[in-house]
């Protein structure tokens, strides 16, 4: 079976192809970065009209990069949800357009499902069942995976997610959009141990996550320095020290959430899904946690952390080739529970 993906979620337009066989066959991807900088985040209206430009070069890309024509699609995949609700809608409406036009099933795909299968595109693939952390701008969770569609939420974010932070955090340091690369790449320089910021809900039980009191911390440290140095302000080298000390917080955080799971669930298998999955200084941390408890983790590779149409044709290709397929008529879920995925 070979399928067409379509991602539509956000602010990056995706487009794959997969085939159950041959495997990833080919990848387009845009990103509106560019165009929501001036706007410090993203605006919704203009994301949806850009999906609107893109996904027909972008699915002609694709389907050229695989050497494919539109009768050796099989089925097509797309973002049902969550997402922005008229990106979702640009995305939905275009897939079952095709589906009706070339004659094939379509399936509206989980946009955290895409996710989570996003490291079997690679291999070694991780076997079920795993732990799964899920870290983007806009989803903190913990998951329990058994297989394609059998998941427990283990824990979550109260308030901001992790991406959500680090980008926040950025705009107090007067980053430029996105933030949370440019945060990461800054606390490089940053020296250990000047500022020391809280690690939220890690002296409390439990699975879930709270970053928005780190984004507070940040905002009256930078405060409390500029007060210091009112002739100089914040100088580059402030900057750098407040960067490392949250960046360090929400890493140890993570990893101190991820041991927990670990060691509740017995599992010995780790999967970081995410944009912030790609951030350097977690990778180190959760390298060297899972070694100490004799463990695996698995991450996708980098183009794949962030949004891409080729997590949502594999997780699509897996439910079509089960034999499940969506209506015509279904609509896009701009809120939409993991938990209440049908198994396969």
């Amino acid at each position: 079976m070979r399928v067409l993906g379509i991602e539509t979620s956000c602010d990056e337009t995706g487009v794959a192809v997969y085939d159950c066989e041959q495997g990833l066959l080919s990848h387009a991807l845009y990103s509106q970065v560019k165009l929501h900088a001036d706007y410090g985040g993203v605006v919704p209206e203009l994301a949806s009209r850009d999906h609107i430009r893109k996904l027909v070069p972008l699915v002609q890309k694709a389907l050229a990069e695989a050497n494919c024509v539109a009768s050796d699609i099989d089925g097509i995949a797309y973002t049902r949800g969550p997402g922005l609700v008229g990106a979702l809608l640009v995305g939905s409406s275009f897939a079952r357009s095709l589906s009706f036009g070339w004659n094939v099933p379509a399936i509206g795909v989980h946009h955290m499902e895409g996710h989570l299968l996003a490291p079997m595109l690679d291999d070694p693939a991780p076997e079920f069942p795993f732990v799964a952390l899920l870290v983007s701008g806009g989803h903190s969770m913990m998951v329990r995976v058994d297989g394609i569609g059998e998941y427990e939420t283990l824990g979550e974010t109260l308030d901001d997610a992790a991406g959500e932070a680090f980008d926040k955090t950025a705009k107090l340091l007067g980053l430029d959009y996105p933030g949370g690369p440019v945060l990461a790449k800054m606390a490089e320089q940053g020296t250990p141990g000047r500022f020391v910021f809280p690690r939220p809900m890690t002296d409390r039980p439990g699975l879930d996550f709270s970053f928005s009191g780190l984004k507070t911390f940040a905002a009256n440290t930078i405060k409390a320095v500029e007060s210091e140095n009112a002739s100089e302000g914040l100088t580059e080298q402030d900057k750098a020290d407040i960067a490392l000390a949250f960046q360090t917080a929400v890493v140890e955080t993570l990893a101190i959430k991820c041991r927990r799971a670990l060691q509740h669930t017995g599992l010995k298998r780790l999967v970081i899904a995410g944009g912030v999955g790609a951030n350097s200084a977690l990778r180190s941390e959760l390298k060297a946690m899972t070694r100490k408890l004799q463990g695996q983790v698995y991450y996708p590779r980098l183009e794949f952390c962030t949004d891409n149409g080729a997590m949502i044709a594999f997780a699509g290709a897996q439910r079509l080739k089960a034999g499940q397929c969506g209506d015509i008529s279904e609509q896009v879920q701009p809120r939409w529970s993991l938990d209440s995925l049908p198994g396969l």
